[in-house]
């Protein structure tokens, strides 16, 4: 089932919305507007935006079911959720000239969807709510990276935005343990990669597969359905929170798709360890596209949104050291909260047995104190929920 059956099928309202980016891809977002236990559809409710990560969708925060997917259980807090989809995936494969199959369509990376995508989901939930709206901002994987690259480059979405809570951020990448770390010896040379991995769309050979999934598998002995999936090979796999009965539901939704420059861009990230930086087109052509040799990093340091960061000791691709460099780097940090389970990791932010009373309870009451705390500029009121 698709995102919105997903919803329909618990008893929740579902909504699917369409918008065109400024640069012609149209974005399907779906949307949970009120909880099945809300007795009336009057009350305005706080609103809150989820990004899924790399090769995931809207779908990612719904498919633990009512109980423990966070798309519930903040519908069921009170809040209108906005489930946002990337360029290229499942449900925002289209654009208004270019053909899905084309080169051109593929041609981004997470850049492009900081400074389209992201700006055009935002404006599009202030049209429907009201431009004084203020939008709560949650995201996963590159659903974190993107939310960097827009508030340090087009900085006015720091005052559009309520706060924003990191889960699994990725930014800095010096301490990777992910497969795709033994790419990035290979990410200077982008065609070699895109015959690799995908001319467009991120479609590995299967001997390219079955090279990363060696680097994860054979250490622990995962089964083989998920040593076939590019998101359990690149993300790895926790045998302890993994709940097996969401294997199928999870196999049928992701990969999601994504674009093998996006792949290639985090692979720079590697391989210039410390640098959170633009897409890296080589020195003659960054002297094109941007004018100097070496790509623009992005400048944190003008985030001043109220940011919280949720990391764990086992993300192969967040670790504690880069989440910590990027903690000590934001201008408004709310908190740095790390996981108390030390074999949680990145896809555990998604699905793992526990992730409500591990994560999610902390980010539903970081959510509600948060207002009274003096990195929010104002509280909830009918005008600015």
């Amino acid at each position: 089932m698709a995102t919105p059956q997903l919803i329909a099928s618990h008893g929740y309202v579902s909504e699917s919305h369409t918008i065109v980016t400024e640069d012609g891809y149209i974005l399907t977002v779906h949307r949970i507007p009120y909880s099945r236990n809300v007795s009336s559809r009057e009350v305005p409710r706080k609103t809150v935006l989820l990004h899924h990560g790399l090769l995931g969708s809207s779908a990612d925060w719904i498919m633990a079911g009512p109980e423990k997917g966070l798309g519930y259980i903040l519908s069921d807090a009170g809040y209108d959720v906005w489930l946002a989809n990337v360029r290229g995936n499942t449900y925002s494969r289209a654009h208004i000239t270019l053909k899905p199959d084309s080169f051109e369509f593929w041609n981004f990376t997470f850049h492009e969807v900081s400074q389209h995508d992201l700006p055009a989901v935002i404006d599009y939930i202030m049209e429907v709510k009201g431009w004084d709206v203020k939008i709560n901002y949650i995201g996963h994987s590159m659903g974190t990276t993107i939310l960097f690259a827009l508030l340090s480059t087009k900085t006015h979405y720091n005052k559009v935005l309520r706060a924003g809570f990191a889960l699994a951020p990725v930014a800095f990448m010096t301490d990777i343990r992910s497969p795709i770390r033994l790419l990035a010896k290979y990410s200077d040379n982008l065609e070699y990669l895109l015959k690799l991995l995908g001319t467009n769309e991120f479609l590995p050979q299967n001997s390219v597969l079955r090279w990363l999934s060696k680097h994860a598998c054979e250490i622990n002995h995962y089964e083989e359905a998920i040593c076939e999936n590019s998101l359990f090979i690149l993300c790895g796999h926790d045998e302890q929170q993994f709940n097996r009965s969401l294997l199928p539901i999870i196999l049928g939704h992701v990969p999601a798709g994504a674009s093998t420059k996006t792949l290639v861009h985090y692979a720079q990230e590697i391989r210039n360890a410390g640098r959170f930086q633009q897409f890296d087109y080589g020195p003659e052509g960054n002297l094109k596209e941007y004018g100097s040799f070496d790509p623009p990093q992005y400048p944190l340091h003008k985030i001043t949104l109220p940011i919280a960061l949720f990391g764990s000791e086992n993300d192969w691709l967040a670790s504690d050291v880069d989440v910590t460099n990027l903690y000590v780097q934001l201008a408004n940090p709310i908190d740095h909260y790390i996981v108390p389970l030390k074999t949680f990791n990145h896809i555990d932010f998604l699905w793992a047995k526990d992730a409500k009373k591990l994560v999610f309870d902390k980010l539903l009451q970081m959510l509600e104190e948060g207002v009274s705390r003096t990195h929010f500029e104002s509280d909830f009121s009918i005008n600015n929920i």
